[in-house]
């Protein structure tokens, strides 16, 4: 039987986020019952209006820097502003977050007994010298810079998930998520997909920093949350760190100019200098994923991206 079958109660901190709202979404069309959790920095109440109704479904304002006293078989630690505008306006609170967050999670799993999954990131690679990235690799990371709270934060987080594992025999899962897009992204949050496609809605120039040469790889965020899911519910001796992302490799002129063409926008591009530290490539190896979760992205950048405008495109015209 699939593990997915049993009901469980799910904890999901960082809930009313981009991806953890998709996730709560999905968890509860699976039946289980889902206690989100968040502090609305960065999480928005509207992103799970749609489920407030649904009895299975519980929202509580709570700050992960701080205990939390519930009952539950899984949780999803999510909590944590994700964008470099929101987590370089608050750095000391994005590393205890990260830091103080990852602890009181890990000792609510361990007094539960309760697997937990650690949503990483790919911000633990740096800027990378290997290309792509595999999860062996160990980073090139500024352990002092502005994006160093955020970078070095989930590096602890990790850290302390395995020491968690290896010291008290706790039932752990580490993700490390690339670039993810879709519905929900905060339209001010930086980000580079959200801020294209804001940009060439509004007939604004779309800001390119660098030659546009650098390189991402876009996971839709269906896609993550089915690896997510599928990670959660593996054999217990696959603990991660897994990469989780779409390999398809893209420059950030090309994003630019397809979110102009899909658009219809009269944007032109704008070039702007490079912020410190921004790696310049970035696509994840996920053999694992396929090996262990038998997942990989189905997604389409095309057809993403479609769907992510008509979000944008819905929202900027209540606005």
């Amino acid at each position: 039987m699939d593990p997915r079958d049993k009901h469980k109660r799910i904890l999901v901190t960082g809930g009313a986020g981009f991806i953890g709202s998709h996730l709560c979404e999905r968890l509860l069309a699976e039946g289980h019952e889902v206690l989100c959790i968040d502090n609305f920095f960065t999480g928005a109440r509207a992103n799970v209006l749609g489920l407030i109704g649904n009895p299975m479904f519980e929202l509580l304002r709570h700050d992960v820097t701080f205990p939390l006293y519930v009952e539950v078989d899984q949780i999803y630690n999510l909590a944590c502003p994700a964008s470099p505008v929101h987590y370089q306006h608050d750095p000391v609170q994005t590393t205890k977050t990260s830091v103080h967050g990852a602890i009181n999670m890990l000792g609510l799993a361990k007094r539960l007994k309760a697997t937990i999954l650690q949503a990483s990131t790919s911000e633990v690679y740096g800027d990378p010298s290997v290309h792509p990235q595999v999860e062996e690799y160990w980073g090139n990371v500024n352990p002092i810079g502005p994006r160093s709270c955020y970078d070095e934060g989930k590096r602890c987080a990790e850290t302390l998930f395995f020491d968690y594992h290896r010291q008290h025999a706790l039932p752990i899962k580490v993700a490390r998520i690339f670039n993810t897009y879709g519905p929900r992204m905060h339209p001010n949050d930086g980000r580079v997909v959200s801020n294209f496609v804001v940009q060439a809605l509004k007939g604004e120039a779309i800001t390119l920093f660098g030659d546009g040469a650098q390189t991402r790889s876009f996971c839709y965020v269906d896609d993550l949350v089915e690896g997510l899911i599928r990670l959660m519910n593996s054999p217990t001796d696959v603990t991660g760190p897994i990469n989780l992302g779409n390999p398809n490799e893209f420059t950030i002129r090309q994003l630019a100019e397809l979110v102009i063409e899909m658009t219809g926008s009269g944007s032109k591009i704008e070039l702007r200098p490079l912020p410190v530290d921004d790696p310049r490539q970035r696509q994840p190896n996920i053999d694992k994923a396929a090996r262990h979760l038998d997942w990989k992205p189905t997604t389409q950048l095309r057809e993403g991206l479609g769907k992510t405008i008509a979000y944008f495109d819905s929202l900027l015209r209540e606005g």
